[in-house]
This record gives C-alpha cells, sequence and structure tokens, in this order.
C-alpha cells in the first residue's frame, strides 16, 4: 500500500472530502502516487485522517468519477494512468503540457511544401491547391504518445525548423517571428483509429481518438495556421467552463 501524505483543515469552508480528494489527486498528476499504486482502503484512510467512512468514501468516489482512481474487487483502489485535461483556450499543446508538469517532447514526421488539402485551402481561404507549409507531428507526455498533429501555415509566413519543433510549440514559434495570434476557430469531435493511428498512438485499431480542428486568426485577422489533430481518448480531454447569462 501507499502512504499517503493528506492532511484536512476542519475550520475551512472547503467540503472535508474535497480537500482530501484534491491532495490526493495533486500526487497523482505530480507523479508521486504512479499508475498502479495501491490506496489504503477506505476505513483505514477514514481512521488515519479522523474521518467518517462516508466522507471518505465520498472522496475516493470522486477521484473515480474523474477518472484517476479505480475499484478493482479484490485488488482494491488503484491509480490509473493519468488523464490530460486541457482548457479550451487559444494556447499551444505543448505549453499547457509543460505548465501541468507532463514533460512533453515532439517527434517531427514531415515539415515541407505541398499542395494544400481542399480543407486547408478553404480555412486559410486560398485556392485550391495552393502550396502551403505541412507539419505533421507526434506529440508525447510523459514518453507516452498522447496526439497525431497535422498543422498547414501559409507559405512564406515564418521560417521553421524541426529543431524549433521539438523543442518548442508551433505558437510560440509564430509568436517569436512576431506573429500575434487573436482568436481560433475550433471543432471538435471523435473517430475510431485507423491501423496507422493504432500503431503511433499505442492504442488498438478501432479506439476512440478525439478530433480537433483549429484555425488561427492574427491580430489582423489574417488566418495563419489550420491544424487538423487526433488524441488518445484515454488519455487527453478538453475542459470547458461555462457561465450562465
Amino acid at each position: 500500500m501507499t502512504p499517503l501524505a493528506v492532511t484536512v483543515d476542519r475550520r475551512s469552508p472547503v467540503p472535508l472530502y474535497f480537500q482530501v480528494a484534491e491532495q490526493i489527486e495533486a500526487e497523482i498528476v505530480a507523479g508521486r502516487l504512479a499508475p498502479g499504486a495501491k490506496l489504503p482502503n477506505e476505513i483505514v484512510l477514514a481512521d488515519q485522517l479522523s474521518l467518517s467512512r462516508p466522507t471518505m468514501r465520498q472522496a475516493i468516489q470522486y477521484l473515480v468519477d474523474k477518472g484517476l482512481l479505480v475499484r478493482k474487487r479484490g485488488v482494491g483502489t488503484q491509480v490509473v494512468q493519468s488523464q490530460v485535461r486541457r482548457s479550451i483556450e487559444l494556447s499551444s499543446l505543448y505549453d499547457d503540457l509543460a505548465r501541468a508538469g507532463q514533460h512533453p517532447s515532439t517527434v517531427v514526421r514531415d515539415l515541407r511544401l505541398c499542395p494544400a488539402p481542399e480543407d486547408a485551402a478553404a480555412a486559410l481561404g486560398l485556392p485550391a491547391e495552393s502550396e502551403v507549409l505541412r507539419i505533421r507531428r507526434l506529440r508525447y507526455a510523459q514518453d507516452e504518445p498522447l496526439a497525431l498533429m497535422t498543422n498547414y501555415l501559409p507559405p512564406g509566413l515564418v521560417d521553421v525548423t524541426a529543431e524549433q519543433l521539438q523543442s518548442n510549440g508551433l505558437y510560440a514559434v509564430l509568436r517569436g517571428a512576431g506573429i500575434q495570434l487573436r482568436v481560433a476557430r475550433q471543432t471538435i469531435g471523435a473517430c475510431a483509429a485507423s491501423a496507422v493511428q493504432a500503431k503511433d498512438l499505442h492504442e488498438s485499431k478501432g479506439a476512440a481518438l478525439l478530433t480537433m480542428t483549429r484555425t488561427a486568426y492574427d491580430d489582423v485577422g489574417r488566418a495563419v495556421e489550420y491544424g487538423s489533430h487526433v488524441y488518445r481518448a484515454a488519455r487527453y480531454a478538453f475542459e470547458l467552463t461555462l457561465i450562465e447569462r
């Protein structure tokens, strides 16, 4: 069993179960509770923290519902592979992963000028078959494949090398070239993994993948990037904050 360094503040307005859950989640995200680690059962944890069993059960269930823990009959409660959760905002996946302590790395699969596919040409406001810069990358988080990313840029927009893309996100490269990104149009969907995608992402053929297409615009309204990405659904989720109007 993995011991837990958890404390609770009974004077805090934050519910006790949530205090416990947040601290366990922080241990998982930081890697101090690795995938497969077993937690003491709820009775033992409740006694250790001087909490009621229903409170401890609620904390564990909260983390089960978030996909961070799993209960297995005859085994107990275990940590599962944490999921990368990303807010919907105009940011680079590389930077988001770095901020979350996920240690991103990149393999550049393709970097060349080519005729634009129909969807890319339309998104960038170019005539069909116009020449564009195509960038294909395989993005890793903590040495696990996470996403296949294809991006198209208008020709002559920026000089970019594979070395730059291996150590930075594409948006950092664009901003470094003086391009000010301001707004984007994005669509999120899903698909079943093809044989090639499954091999690259260490998934089974037909496994669920998240998809995202995005067209980004600069501060003068010019379309400067069109991206088409696929993500492992078991390891990745988009998060949205909804506000009542």
